[in-house]
């Protein structure tokens, strides 16, 4: 599976969706390497927690100096099942890379890091009282996918499919990807509920913060192309 994205300009290197996998794969295989009772532990102290940040007897204000907002951006690397660090990183190759050339590797990290973290505070606000964790990069991976129809709004994607014997390649709208994608989050907040809190306001949030920072950003992008 693959995307093409045409391009004058000179081959850079993209660093930043590759760090991003990478680090999700290692703390990935760290958290199965622990027994379950430190496994729950971890969670506990680096996912969101809504319960542990918000406070609903007192002013969402008045609780940003809090240090326990810091697992808004942890909670980002975790995972503890398979299918949901696979849809998850999958998605984010498929739309991460050509994303990541348009922004440029340094832009693309803000992008994931503070649209993670945005999604992770609205999930939190929206579960004010929950006490299980927010945790995985689903609402980042969905500022990556708002950020990817803000740039490319028509594209079409190459897609190899196993047909039997055969590998058939069709091209399909990105729109049609990121609707299989919502699908599988969908599905694993039914599967898996053991693992943690599942926030569509966390998903909604990153898409549309995506949308917006990539309109924000397109002076930038045209300033790139033409280097």
């Amino acid at each position: 599976m693959f995307v093409n994205v045409e391009t004058r300009r000179q081959p850079r290197l993209h660093w930043a969706a590759g760090l991003l996998i990478t680090v999700c794969v290692i703390t990935f295989v760290v958290l199965a390497l622990m027994d379950a009772p430190q496994r729950n532990t971890f969670l506990l102290e680096w996912g969101t927690v809504p319960a542990n940040i918000f406070d609903t007897h007192q002013p969402i204000w008045q609780q940003l100096r809090d240090p326990a907002l810091l697992r808004l951006f942890t909670a980002l690397f975790i995972h503890v099942a398979w299918l949901h660090l696979l849809s998850n990183l999958l998605f984010l190759m498929i739309f991460g890379i050509p994303a990541e050339r348009a922004l440029g590797s340094v832009r693309f990290l803000v992008l994931f890091l503070l649209g993670g973290v945005v999604a992770n505070f609205a999930g939190a606000v929206s579960l004010a009282g929950e006490a299980r964790p927010i945790i995985g990069c689903s609402g980042a991976v969905s500022a990556v996918l708002g950020a990817y129809v803000s740039l490319f709004p028509r594209a079409r994607l190459g897609l190899v499919l196993p047909l039997g014997f055969f590998l058939e390649f069709v091209r399909v709208p990105a729109f049609l990807l990121i609707g299989i994608w919502a699908l599988l989050q969908l599905l694993f907040s039914y599967v898996g509920p053991g693992y943690g809190g599942y926030a569509w306001w966390t998903h909604l949030a990153g898409f549309l913060f995506g949308v917006v920072f990539a309109l924000m950003s397109r002076g930038a992008i045209m300033r790139r192309m033409r280097r």
